[in-house]
């Protein structure tokens, strides 16, 4: 078994690699695809509910609409693990801000079960619960500028997001080793 250390290890030890030569986390690969799975079955439901109501309505209108704030006009055209790929590369954030990203926007599916994350609003919630984990993980982090030109949104849109992605969160982003650990358990099994 790995444990959590493992999991979000940072190569201890060794010297910290440039932007251009860094190491993808194996963590960051697995969360690409353990939410490419949820994004695609989520945007099964959605199709599925347009197909039922025969154009009548669109099946995205009658999705929860917590997280429309997040939504698209469409999807981006970069890849869930190409996403993460970059924001680890540019924002220098530990391994650890991407799992628990993870918890915070597991925490949002919880409090709001009728809002789905699908392919029109992973990437802002991606880029959002990764800056905010940062801000409260790391000693050292980039400013919502910097997140926002590297995760390819406005600072004015990705203010908006992170104050939207608190009040849906009701503020509760602390997270404890204990949840942290049952968090890398789980990706570990996956």
């Amino acid at each position: 078994m790995l444990g959590s250390g493992d999991l979000t290890s940072n190569l201890s030890g060794q010297s910290e690699p440039s932007p251009s030569e860094s190491i993808t986390p194996r963590v960051l690969t697995i969360l690409s695809h353990v939410i490419e799975k949820l994004v695609a079955r989520n945007d099964k439901l959605v199709d599925d509910m347009d197909k039922k109501l025969d154009g009548v309505s669109s099946g995205l209108a009658r999705v929860g609409k917590s997280l429309n704030v997040f939504h698209g006009v469409r999807a981006p055209n970069i890849s869930i693990v190409k996403y993460l790929e970059r924001l680890y590369k540019y924002t220098s954030c530990s391994p650890s801000c991407f799992v628990v990203g993870y918890v915070y926007i597991d925490r949002l599916t919880h409090k709001h079960p009728d809002s789905l994350v699908i392919s029109l609003n992973v990437h802002r919630l991606l880029v959002t619960s990764v800056m905010v984990a940062s801000k409260m993980l790391d000693d050292v982090h980039y400013n919502n500028a910097f997140y926002a030109r590297v995760g390819g949104v406005s600072n004015a849109e990705l203010n908006r997001l992170e104050m939207e992605f608190l009040f849906l969160l009701d503020f509760g982003v602390m997270v404890s080793s204990r949840v942290f650990e049952s968090y890398c358990s789980h990706l570990e099994k996956r």
